[in-house]
């Protein structure tokens, strides 16, 4: 292993446009072409227990319209028949009356627990397919845009298990051996999240292969699964299928198959509830600290060292707590007592009253604060003027409760710090990391396979350049390869008589 040289993202200058001045406003309407169907779109729309962030990303704004890469006159849907129709858009023209390419073996409406059903085209001649129920189908289409010799054939049909959608896919021919490559995504329960939502991401790569020509049966070879706390940005395989590309507000990481999870669940438990080691509130005037005694301590056990920004406990000779204090305290009329119900109490006083510390010692998260009844009163009332079903309701009084600048701050989207990182296909280890954190740039290099480096290297963009595979080029000249959430895209809307309309 030797650490590869320090290595940036760069523009692909023959990806630019020369003439591209940039963007301007036009209030010229743009071409609407309106056609009824006889069936409407299969939308699933989210239910109550899909309440976080991360599911209205994923499912919420999910677009039901798929544009064939391979054929960029071609889109598909699905209806609520659970046929894929296509057909077939044109700029400045008349849209085509839909045609049925393929039809689902399940009745979709017989699920309550249900996505949206996904399409990725993976190439131009095979087609990745979910039904939204947690069935993967591997289909072969011959080739697609030609009503006559296109022909939808389920080479690979299986359930694997909780509902995904599918955010990418790759078709790889290695001696002989071809194989369907497919990036899954699922948002699932976390039971022991207590802080955060409650629900983590998993993305689940999985390989499809057939090992030679007599065989006829395609077959899952290989699964691995990432987790991590935010929907990505963006995901794709390399096209050799020898790695993983994602941007993700929050990192991923690989879980190892095969592990015990009951036995991950149980130490993660026993972390989780693990008891604070000590216990603090407030008043404007002091501070007070609770630690539990081990039995049968005694006054000589104890050693509290009192300085003005400092503080030590030891406990029979272990340092229990030693550290920076928040703010200053009067060191001479701070004291401690043991308590009946053996435990350790106490009382620090404020040199600065009416502070309110955010933290007892600087940096230590092993204590647990505690506010009482009046001092939560007293937050709620300080934050009673944010609350109102009305936008800005009173905005000419002398404090109106938000400005317009406060609600520009309120718009603007959390992800503003993300990161970029390669996992290896076959260590699933971080090969490359590149963060980014509001406007300030920093690149991380680990240590990497001399291969990978000059791959990195490379004068492609995010994620490596993808040949023979269609481009999809951004006005700036970032060059991405199938992304997901990218390139062409077209609105649907539709009503329950079936009517939808293209933009």
């Amino acid at each position: 292993m030797e650490v590869a040289a320090n290595c940036s993202l760069r523009v692909k200058r023959p990806l630019l446009d020369p003439r591209f001045e940039g963007y301007k406003l036009s209030l010229e309407p743009l071409p609407c072409y309106q056609l009824e169907l006889d069936a409407a779109v299969a939308e699933v729309k989210l239910r109550d227990d899909q309440y976080t962030l991360e599911h209205m990303h994923a499912f919420g704004m999910y677009n039901y319209l798929h544009c064939d890469s391979w054929y960029q006159d071609s889109v598909y849907y699905i209806d609520n028949l659970g046929r894929i129709m296509n057909l077939t858009v044109m700029l400045d023209t008349a849209l085509g009356k839909p045609r049925e390419v393929f039809r689902l073996p399940t009745d979709l409406t017989a699920y309550d627990n249900r996505l949206c059903a996904s399409i990725h085209f993976t190439s131009s001649t095979w087609v990745t397919l979910s039904d939204g129920t947690g069935r993967l189908y591997i289909i072969g289409t011959d080739e697609r845009g030609n009503s006559a010799s296109e022909k939808w054939e389920i080479m690979f049909n299986e359930e694997l298990g909780n509902p995904f959608i599918i955010i990418h896919s790759i078709s790889l021919l290695k001696a002989e051996e071809h194989s369907v490559a497919t990036l899954l995504l699922r948002i699932e329960k976390e039971d022991l999240d207590r802080k955060g939502s409650g629900f983590f991401v998993s993305l689940e790569w999985v390989t499809i292969s057939k090992k030679n020509k007599d065989n006829e049966k395609y077959e899952i070879i290989k699964r691995d699964i990432l987790r991590g706390k935010s929907v990505p940005n963006y995901a794709a395989i390399e096209p050799d299928g020898n790695g993983l590309m994602i941007i993700s507000y929050k990192s991923f990481a690989f879980v190892p198959v095969g592990q015990d999870i009951a036995e991950n669940k149980d130490e993660d438990m026993s972390d989780k509830i693990k008891e604070p080691l000590y216990y603090w509130q407030q008043t404007e005037d002091d501070l007070t600290v609770t630690i539990r005694l081990p039995e049968d301590s005694t006054k000589e056990d104890i050693q509290v060292q009192f300085l003005p920004e400092h503080v030590n406990i030891v406990l029979k000779g272990q340092r229990f707590l030693e550290g920076n204090l928040y703010s200053s305290i009067d060191h001479e009329s701070s004291t401690w007592i043991i308590k009946e119900n053996n435990s350790l109490e106490i009382s620090l006083i404020k040199k600065n009253e009416g502070l309110t510390w955010p933290e007892l010692v600087v940096g230590d998260k092993q204590g647990e604060f505690i506010r009482d009844s009046a001092q939560c009163a007293a937050i709620a009332e300080r934050l009673m003027h944010l609350t109102s079903e009305e936008l800005n309701p009173n905005p000419d009084k002398e404090k109106p409760p938000c400005n317009a600048q406060e609600l520009e701050e309120c718009d603007i989207f959390f992800e503003e710090s993300s990161s970029l990182c390669r996992f290896d296909g076959s260590t699933l280890k971080t090969t490359h990391v590149r963060e980014e954190e509001s406007g300030e740039r920093k690149v991380r290099e680990r240590e990497i396979d001399v291969r990978v480096k000059h791959q990195l290297a490379a004068s492609y963009m995010i994620p490596l350049g993808i040949e023979p595979q269609p481009r999809h080029v951004t006005r700036l000249g970032i060059e991405l390869a199938n992304p997901w959430r990218t390139g062409q895209r077209l609105t649907n809307n539709h009503t329950g008589q079936g009517d939808a309309l293209f933009t």
